[in-house]
């Protein structure tokens, strides 16, 4: 059953694409604002996002950028803006797909099940293995991690980082591979790679001065390892 982010300010249209989605069987949350959808792709999960650009806080085709630098979720452009030269721009800047209002049901059905199918949203597949390294037991099928028997608190983009990572352990991953595998991306601002691994290792209980985990090899990438086990103490001698 794909899940569907609604991001509209107009109430009225708002109310009949949730009641439409809804009777097709997805589940639906849906906001008004660009801070709530960035709020809302950061801690849930979702097939695809529905993103009007007539925004109050924010323009869409910003709102747009900020999405696509936390999570590679398809995204349907749904707005009454009908410039070729900006649609265009919106394509390239990360959006899956566009749809001019007024528009019908059948019409935005259509196009998200050509979305979801060229994305693979929605698909069934073989549930992944919990992945065990040192102290740290990740679960990408329910999205959860363990510190030592302790629940993490993580973002989305948060946890896919840290599960990209402790699935190839060991192994020196480099920012490129990060951009294009975590963030979908084939280039972007290193910084943003930066600040999700301060905040993971915060979260880890751990800094880049002494790290535990996460070892970061400048100019070459970052690679998760388990820590070195403390050596012994050695044995006093007899009295």
């Amino acid at each position: 059953m794909p899940s569907v982010l609604v991001v509209e300010d107009d109430q009225f249209v708002r109310s009949a694409l949730i009641r439409h989605l809804t009777e097709a069987s997805h589940t639906v949350r849906s906001v008004g604002t660009a801070l709530e959808a960035l709020r809302e792709v950061a801690h849930f999960r979702f097939d695809v996002v529905i993103l009007d650009l007539g925004l109050p806080d924010l323009d869409g085709a910003e709102a747009l950028k900020m999405l696509r630098s936390i999570t590679d979720v398809p995204v349907i452009i749904a707005t009454a803006r009908d410039d070729e030269a900006e649609i265009v721009r919106l394509l390239n800047d990360g959006a899956d797909d566009y749809l001019t209002k007024p528009f019908s049901v059948e019409h935005l059905s259509a196009r998200m099940a050509a979305v979801l199918r060229r994305t693979g949203a929605g698909a069934q597949a073989p549930p992944p293995r919990v992945i065990q390294v040192g102290g740290l037991c990740i679960d990408p099928l329910r999205r959860q991690a363990e510190l030592d028997g302790t629940a993490l608190d993580l973002t989305r983009r948060e946890f896919d980082l840290l599960a990209f990572l402790a699935g190839r352990p060991g192994v020196v991953v480099a920012r490129r591979e990060l951009l294009a595998e975590v963030w979908q991306q084939s280039y972007g601002d290193d910084q943003t790679i930066d600040v999700h691994l301060s905040w993971l290792r915060r979260k880890l209980g751990e800094t880049a001065a002494r790290p535990r985990y996460l070892h970061t090899l400048r100019g070459v990438g970052v690679k998760l390892e388990p820590p070195e086990p403390a050596p012994r103490a050695a044995p006093e001698p007899p009295a």
